[in-house]
């Protein structure tokens, strides 16, 4: 899966978990860039990805990421060894 794949589905699930359309999703992007981006909307964003991309994250590796580019670093990680 490329990394144009990964943006687009993290687009997909951010606007739908977030219902807000104008998201940008980058690499850069953090919970202080999203208004409505709090500890519910991160378990539902979280749990989103999961299911999309048919994976499982533990809280420890969820954790530890500062941005939507280490996430994305995971999500393929974890895509290869699937």
């Amino acid at each position: 899966m490329s990394q144009d794949t990964t943006y687009a589905k993290l687009t997909e699930i951010f606007h739908d978990v977030f219902d807000d359309d104008s998201i940008a999703v980058t690499p850069e992007l953090t919970a202080d860039d999203v208004d409505e981006w709090d500890s519910l909307s991160h378990i539902r964003l979280v749990l989103a990805v999961e299911k999309k991309f048919g994976l499982k994250f533990s809280a420890a590796e969820v954790g530890r990421l500062k941005n939507v580019g280490e996430f994305v670093s995971l999500i393929e990680a974890k895509a290869t060894t699937a």
